[in-house]
């Protein structure tokens, strides 16, 4: 089968390759799909530069959907050629979901009237907006700032805060201001005059900063009434150590709640969505690392290994 991995860290451009590799067999716990769909982050480009470094090679493309094809030993609830959606086993497989088939070790089933498209873009997104949101200890009639709200993590946060009762200030460009605007958030541009644009709209509880480090953070904490614990960013860890805002690494991960379910229903009834700004067939995937490492992605970007 077709994979997209490294096989030694660096810069993504420079240790990716596309190879032809033996089909795994899912381990225990785990079953193997046909890859219908695969979308990128800036958390596979993570890493191939090293995060989470350990056994070699390893495939990207963490977020997958498509149909089982493989059982391993001890798995219930699941039947070959079911639609699935949900992580691929990154870190215990030499291969991931930017392949032709991958191993998946967290999946659930794709609802009724969701693509496969629409599926693989939500599994990060989801679980990395909800954890957020859930250390945060958000709860109904708050007022929340999500910083970044164009990014798909910043998209989903501001959705999930909606759907819980609170009220949404969101930091955006014109990309997807109108339809956060839609969605019922308040949305302000970036940039200088940020504080003073954000008090005019009202006081704000908490602050989600999920935007690319840009030395926001000073502003973010103000706005937040001066107390850096009212802030969590998921993108500027040296500013956020510098002024002791909390960060994703420095949190209870065994907070963790599967809500993965939930808004899967959610988005086949048209009620939650991540955008997908485009999609390739597996050989472009590095027109889609291009697109990725310029910033401006504008929405996920997926593979479509199955045309």
């Amino acid at each position: 089968m077709r994979t997209v991995r490294f096989r030694e860290y660096g810069e993504p451009a420079d240790v990716l390759h596309l190879e032809n590799v033996p089909v795994p067999a899912p381990g225990p716990g785990r079953i193997r799909i046909v890859v219908h769909a695969c979308g990128l982050a800036p958390a596979d480009w993570a890493l191939c530069r090293g995060l989470f470094a350990g056994k070699l090679p390893r495939g990207i493309g963490i977020d997958v959907a498509g149909t089982v094809d493989a059982i391993g030993e001890g798995v219930t609830g699941v039947s070959f050629g079911d639609p699935v959606l949900g992580a691929a086993d990154w870190a215990g497989s030499e291969t991931a979901g930017a392949s032709d088939r991958a191993i998946m070790n967290r999946w659930t089933l794709v609802p009724a009237g969701l693509s496969f498209t629409q599926a693989a873009a939500l599994p990060m997104a989801v679980d990395t907006a909800n954890l957020h949101l859930t250390w945060l200890g958000i709860s109904e009639g708050q007022t929340i700032l999500v910083n970044g709200a164009g990014t798909t993590i910043g998209y989903a946060a501001v959705q999930m805060a909606l759907i819980r009762g609170l009220r949404v200030i969101a930091t955006a460009g014109e990309t997807y201001a109108r339809q956060l605007r839609d969605l019922g958030a308040t949305v302000t541009p970036y940039g200088a005059g940020l504080v003073e644009r954000v008090r005019a709209i009202g006081p704000v509880d908490l602050v989600f900063d999920t935007a690319p480090a840009s030395g926001a953070l000073p502003a973010l904490v103000e706005i937040a009434g001066g107390d850096p614990k009212r802030v969590l960013t998921a993108s500027d860890f040296a500013g956020a150590a510098e002024l002791g805002v909390r960060d994703t690494f420095h949190e209870d991960r065994t907070r963790r709640i599967d809500v993965l379910p939930d808004f899967a229903r959610l988005a086949a009834e048209g009620r939650f969505t991540v955008p997908v700004a485009r999609t390739f067939p597996l050989e472009e995937w590095r027109a889609a690392l291009d697109i990725s490492l310029s910033g401006q992605p504008h929405g996920k970007l997926m593979l479509l290994p199955v045309n």
